[in-house]
């Protein structure tokens, strides 16, 4: 101990020695009380930088609160909204935009993290959207962003397309969209799957008394008939023992990898993209399955048009040729028979990005539309009571008016196939169909880019390159919009004297709305109406017990866990024998 007590004594304060070398030395004394005086110094240092460390944290999170005043969400440093979004993708996304855009007046800014490209206008402004749908659409197309997105699974189809390239094909589709040729067809091949497929399949699980999944079975109906139209070919999803379809699993499971890329930073995705791993790797293998399969369709119908283009007369009535013709209506075989400026055929890759882009046009809209619609009206036993009694007076009109099917006295309804007049005279089932909608449209957001700055009717500033999402779903849920009652399904709101009476397209924006109206609209209203009628008249679809129903995060609006249901035929029903 003496030996280092110089360094302690009174005598030699002229001598300063290096605080470390103090230390090190007091250290090595094992001399109690100033090694004690230093540990409390730092202790107290530690309680003063903790101190200082938690008012800050309190200071931040105050300001970031408070910013939710002003900004509708909390601002973190950094991190800007994210905290909020990462906790709204949890549970349901849609209700949580909802949320904030009521507590906004319909528009917020979302700031993402600074070093990200997550930052955008939401909005559900109906004077915004016919601003931007309508109004200024030149200055609000898909947008680079949009389009780098979806490139992989849309290529340059008519869903990721802008300007010319979009024009056109919208142009050509659109024409043969309302020829009578396609028209018929349309009907031709719906009557087809409805009454030789759906109705058979429903028929054996009622028979079996087993439960459904009715969103995968409307989901089969669709894309076989989406098939027939874009392709002119039938794939066969909804057979008997409903077989899986490797392109029907390899086109869900692009989609589905494909809404990933919006949730994530795109530095992330491409770099998952590069290493081949994740969400990307499945993206990858999936679309090696759709091209697949478009490219063995373009390929046969290639030579089969080859083949005709051989013969001279084509347009003989000689039966064969004259039938593939006739069948051939599809919009491959049409966009085929086209030329580009230049005057040359459209490749074969531009020919597959237009059938994918009109198979997920097709394909989800009016499946997920349905899934929705009968879950609600399982729900409100008033609104199925009144379906069931239009569909009812409508059929019966027709056997006391002499009309009937097959030549018997009564028409039995197994044999009832509605017509196209009858099904445009129900009313109120298009009234439940358009409230079903309203509330879950099958396109919940939408997205456009800001080409120059400009502003809003409400006021809200747009910089060049600002994204904007319109929040679809949100709009059903403004009470600005439909009332007090707007959470509620009341098909009543969309009749006026008996009679459907259709809204703006600003206000109800399930098909989209301006030049890029959904050139399918009138045929996904015929289709819904037909399925919905046909399964109505003879079951009653009841949800099992206890099922949850969530919406899931994808392009479109399907179920999370899919729609289970029993169905109950229509005469059992009507003696009491099933428990409603």
């Amino acid at each position: 101990m003496a030996t280092h007590s110089h360094l302690i004594s009174p005598h030699h304060h002229h001598h300063h020695p290096h605080p470390a070398a103090m230390i090190i030395n007091t250290t090595a004394s094992f001399s109690p009380a100033p090694a004690a005086a230093i540990r409390r110094i730092l202790f107290l240092r530690d309680v003063q930088l903790a101190e200082l460390f938690l008012a800050l944290a309190v200071f931040v999170t105050i300001h970031s609160l408070r910013q939710r005043k002003r900004h509708g969400l909390p601002v973190w440093p950094l991190l800007g909204m994210l905290p909020s979004l990462v906790a709204g993708v949890r549970h349901n996304m849609y209700d949580w935009i909802t949320s904030v855009l009521c507590r906004r007046n319909g528009t917020f800014l979302f700031r993402g993290p600074s070093f990200s490209s997550l930052k955008c206008v939401i909005t559900a402004d109906p004077r915004n959207l016919e601003y931007l749908l309508k109004t200024k659409f030149s200055n609000f197309p898909k947008g680079q962003y949009f389009r780098d997105n979806l490139r992989d699974l849309l290529g340059d189809g008519i869903f990721n397309a802008d300007d010319a390239t979009w024009h056109k094909q919208r142009k050509t589709s659109s024409l043969e969209f309302h020829s009578a040729r396609f028209r018929n067809l349309t009907y031709s091949s719906l009557y087809e799957l409805v009454h030789g497929r759906l109705l058979p399949v429903l028929e054996t699980a009622s028979n079996r008394n087993v439960s459904i999944d009715l969103q995968d079975v409307l989901l089969r109906l669709t894309f076989d008939n989406v098939c027939m139209i874009a392709f002119g070919v039938d794939p066969g999803c909804l057979s008997p023992g409903l077989p899986e379809i490797p392109f029907a699993r390899a086109f869900e499971d692009a989609t589905e990898a494909t809404v990933m890329r919006f949730v994530m930073p795109t530095c992330a995705w491409k770099a998952m993209r590069w290493l081949d791993v994740g969400p990307e790797r499945v993206l990858r293998k999936s679309i090696e399955g759709v091209d697949a399969f478009a490219e063995e369709v373009i390929r046969a119908r290639k030579k089969e048009l080859a083949l005709l283009d051989s013969d001279d007369d084509v347009d003989a009535d000689v039966d064969g040729r004259e039938r593939v013709i006739r069948r051939r209506s599809d919009i491959l075989t049409v966009f085929m028979g086209l030329r580009d400026d230049k005057g040359t055929p459209f490749s074969d890759k531009f020919l597959r990005d237009i059938c994918v882009n009109f198979i997920l046009a097709g394909r989800d809209t009016s499946s997920v539309a349905l899934s929705w619609f009968f879950w609600l009206v399982d729900g409100h036993p008033e609104v199925e009571e009144k379906i069931v009694g239009e569909i009812g007076r409508i059929v019966k009109e027709r056997s006391s008016g002499g009309e009937i099917n097959g030549g018997g006295e009564e028409e039995e309804e197994e044999g009832v196939v509605f017509r196209p007049e009858e099904i445009k005279r129900m009313d109120y089932l298009q009234a439940a169909l358009s409230e079903a909608l309203r509330l879950y449209p099958s396109v919940p957001v939408d997205h456009k880019e800001v080409v120059e700055d400009d502003m809003f009717p409400d006021g809200t500033v747009l910089k060049k390159g600002t994204k904007v999402i319109y929040a679809i779903y949100s709009m059903g849920r403004m009470e600005s919009i439909w009332g007090k009652d707007c959470r509620e399904f009341k098909p009543e709101r969309w009749l006026r004297d008996g009679r459907f009476m259709s809204e703006s397209a600003y206000k109800f924006t399930a098909f989209n709305g301006g030049p890029r109206l959904c050139l399918g609209k009138d045929f996904a209203i015929y289709q819904m109406r037909f399925a919905a009628a046909s399964i109505m008249l003879r079951y009653k679809v009841k949800v099992v017990a206890g099922h949850p129903v969530t919406p899931k995060l994808a392009l479109t609006m399907y179920m999370k866990h899919g729609l289970k249901v029993n169905l109950y035929r229509r005469d059992q029903v009507a003696d009491n024998k099933v428990d409603s």
